[in-house]
This record gives structure tokens, C-alpha cells and sequence, in this order.
């Protein structure tokens, strides 16, 4: 393994704490039913740091002159390793992934409270876990109990997430081609569900499409519970069940993306079943696909982040008036948001280690501007639900267009590639 994008970052982190002390534990294991567990995954913060996927585990950073990075880890365990797997134990973690130090977890207890003392700060995120914060508040009151000035508590207690989230928001080459290789995985699920899509079929053996794809090309599994959604299903925006049968002249929305090494790709996509878009389906897709073209377009360094946003949503809208959804001015109906009705979301979000992921998007009242490395879906969308305000011949169409894409030096580069384009989809899907 090459540890060298984690030990870098965990250096920036250092050189931003000056002599406070770091605590960034990994998540805890959660049972499902009676002695079965959820498939385990890591917390976002902690992989960042240390690359290191096993639970039970904590990090400690040291600032100030002589800074050190410590992990704290399961030992060996020979026989828990006969049911459980491999375990790297302190000595092999230790080097295999660039510490300075590596203890058994079951240490950290005893030794955190000499780790923070005499530090004038703690940099842990109090309130995400009630059993960490009892273990950090014990360790606090040991070092209080002292009654030494040498061994004084530290007297600040600061969010790691703040400082960690600036970093995680703009991606390094490491992550880059990660990020790249997940996107290209999940492009290739959803045009395999393309391919083999058919009146008749489930929503749900389209997602089996989708997880024998990104299984078979090497990915972990899906980012986030996929959305295949036929008909009026594709109107609500998080739809799960994908238990119904896929109608001969509706659309499905797909929204899904794997996850590989921590890093998940996102994507939607809106075909016919039929693999014929008909004449209502085709206007409504053309207007969702013209909002992700501006979007794309506004894209770039220095802009906004909502820059993208009122591109996406300017279209839209206009696409709208034209449908017959609205009238009036289209200034006045966006400053009104009168689009919200068919278009109630934003046109995307950050993406990296998590799906909606680290980082805010305003700095104080301003909104981020954008930077090269950084990562962001474009997802714009129509959902016409059925209703008085809505044309018979519209309604139950919901349409969504999701890709990701990369801040560039100059504009922005979309690095996901299923078809997307009537006439690319209508092709895939031809039938022999």
C-alpha cells in the first residue's frame, strides 16, 4: 500500500493545530438482527487520514515541534482471525501504513489523558458518538483529577471537522483517480441496465443489473440504496422500494453509483422502457438535458457555487412556460420560485468519500467559489406529478440527468459517460 496521500494529509492537519491534540476514531460496528452485523464501513474522517479500513480503531495526532501520528488498533488475534479475517495488529500497522506510533486499542483508554495533557487544545467532534464523548470526557476528568500544572487539561475543545472538511473539499491526484475509476464503473452499470431493460421487467432486476456490474469490475457495492423508479415513481425524488413492474411506453429513473475505496460516484439517468422516447417524454427530456448542458457551462474557477444552480434553474423554468406549467414573467417566476413545484432540489452537491460530502457551501452569507479539484454532481430535474396544474399528457413524467464533474483550471470537465443524449440512449437501446 502507498501510504504517502494519507501521511500528507495527516501532516497538513498537524501544521494547522499547532500544539493541540488530535482524536478522530473510526466507526463503531452496528448489529443488524440478534449476532448478524451491517456490512462494516469505516468513517469518512478517519479513512481520509490513515487509509486504514478495520474497526476498532483511533487516531491520535500530536502537534507542536516534535508532532506524531499514533493509531490505535486491534491486536493479533489468532482465532478471531479463523472467523473474522485478517487483522494487522499494532507492528504491521505501524509500517504498513506510515505511523509514527501504533498501540492495541484497548491502550487508548490509559494512555489518551498523558497524550492530551498540558495541551492547550483538543480537536475532537464532541456530540457525533455518545460512547466516544464518555470516553473523551473520562480521559479530560483523569487529567483534571492530577491537580498537577504540568498535567492541566486542555482548556479548548475544537471540531476537527471544520479544518478536515476545507481539505476534503478539494481532491488530490490520489483521489482523483479514484474517483475517476468509480465513475467509470457506475457509467458502465447504468448503460449494462440500459442494454438489457424491457417492458415486463422489475425496478428491481434492473438494480440487480446495476450490482453485478459494479461487483464484477471490482467496485465495493452501491454508494448509497439505488433509486429505479418506473412511471410516477421516477416523481418521488427518493424512492426505494424498485418493487413494481416497468410499463411498456413509461420512463424509468435510475439514480445509483458504486462505491470504490471510499470514494462514490453518482449518477442518474432517464430512458424509455420501450427504448423509444415518445413525443411528451422527449420535450420533457430535452428541457432537463438543456438545464445540464448550462449547468456544465457555468462551471468554473472563481464562480460560485450556486452559480450552477441559476443556470440549471433559469432553463428550467423557461422549459416551464414552454410545457405550459407556468406563465408569466420568467424573472419574476424565479425570483417567486413558482419552478419549485416540478423542480424542488438543488442542481447538486459535493461528492467525494461521501456522497453528499464534506464541506459547507456558503462562507459566512457568500456562497464557496469554486476551485480546480474540486468535485460536484450536476442534477437537474422535472417531476410532473399528476394534478390539476399539470397536462394530461405530462403527467406521472419525472426525469432526472446526473453526472459527475471535475473543477478544471479552465471550466469543468463531466468525467461520467453514460449516454445521456436522446439519440445515444434510443441507440443503446435499439433492439435487433
Amino acid at each position: 500500500m502507498n501510504h504517502e496521500p494519507y501521511s500528507s494529509r495527516r501532516q497538513t492537519l498537524l501544521a494547522s493545530i499547532g500544539d493541540g491534540v488530535v482524536l478522530i476514531p473510526t466507526a463503531a460496528e452496528c448489529i443488524r438482527n440478534r449476532d448478524s452485523r451491517y456490512p462494516y464501513r469505516f468513517d469518512s474522517y478517519f479513512w481520509y487520514l490513515t487509509g486504514f479500513a478495520e474497526p476498532e480503531a483511533a487516531l491520535v495526532l500530536i502537534g507542536g515541534d516534535a508532532p506524531r501520528s499514533i493509531l490505535f488498533c486491534r491486536e493479533k488475534n489468532a482465532e478471531r482471525e479463523i472467523w473474522e479475517g485478517f487483522r494487522h495488529g499494532p507492528d504491521a500497522a505501524r509500517e504498513v501504513f506510515g505511523f509514527d506510533e501504533a498501540y492495541a486499542f484497548g491502550e487508548l483508554e490509559r494512555r489518551l489523558p498523558e497524550l492530551i495533557a498540558g495541551r492547550p487544545a483538543l480537536w475532537y467532534a464532541l456530540g457525533h458518538d455518545a460512547a466516544w464523548d464518555t470516553r473523551v470526557t473520562a480521559a479530560l476528568n483523569a487529567v483534571r483529577a492530577q491537580a498537577s500544572a504540568s498535567a492541566r487539561a486542555p482548556e479548548q475543545l475544537r471540531d476537527p471537522r471544520a479544518p478536515l472538511d476545507r481539505m476534503r473539499r478539494v481532491k488530490d491526484a490520489s483521489e482523483l483517480a479514484l474517483m475517476r475509476r468509480a465513475a467509470d464503473i457506475a457509467s458502465a452499470g447504468h448503460l449494462r441496465a440500459m442494454r438489457v431493460c424491457s417492458p415486463g421487467l422489475a425496478e428491481y432486476q434492473l438494480e440487480a443489473e446495476l450490482t453485478h456490474e459494479f461487483r464484477a469490475r471490482g467496485a465495493d457495492g452501491h454508494a448509497f440504496l439505488p433509486i429505479v423508479a418506473g412511471g410516477g415513481n421516477a416523481c418521488v425524488l427518493h424512492y426505494v422500494g424498485n418493487n413494481q413492474q416497468l410499463a411498456d411506453h413509461a420512463l424509468v429513473l435510475i439514480d445509483a453509483g458504486c462505491e470504490l475505496n471510499g470514494y462514490a460516484a453518482d449518477i442518474s439517468r432517464t430512458f424509455p422502457v420501450n427504448g423509444r422516447f415518445s413525443g411528451a417524454q422527449r420535450e420533457v427530456y430535452e428541457i432537463v438535458l438543456a438545464a445540464h448542458t448550462a449547468a456544465v457551462a457555468a462551471i468554473r474557477p472563481g464562480a460560485p457555487f450556486d452559480a450552477y444552480h441559476a443556470a440549471a434553474v433559469r432553463v428550467l423554468a423557461r422549459g416551464m412556460i414552454d410545457l405550459g406549467l407556468l406563465s408569466g414573467d420568467l424573472d419574476g417566476l424565479i425570483a417567486s420560485e413558482a419552478y419549485k413545484p416540478f423542480y424542488m432540489h438543488r442542481t447538486g452537491h459535493w461528492l467525494g468519500l461521501d456522497v453528499h460530502d464534506a464541506g459547507d457551501y456558503r462562507s459566512d452569507d457568500d456562497w464557496v467559489a469554486l476551485v480546480p479539484g474540486m468535485t460536484l454532481t450536476v442534477e437537474p430535474g422535472l417531476y410532473l406529478r399528476p394534478g390539476a396544474d399539470v397536462p394530461e399528457r405530462l403527467r406521472g413524467i419525472g426525469v432526472r440527468i446526473e453526472d459527475d464533474v471535475i473543477v478544471t483550471a479552465d471550466g469543468a470537465e463531466v468525467y461520467t459517460s453514460a449516454p445521456r443524449t436522446i439519440a445515444g440512449i434510443e441507440e443503446v437501446m435499439r433492439r435487433a
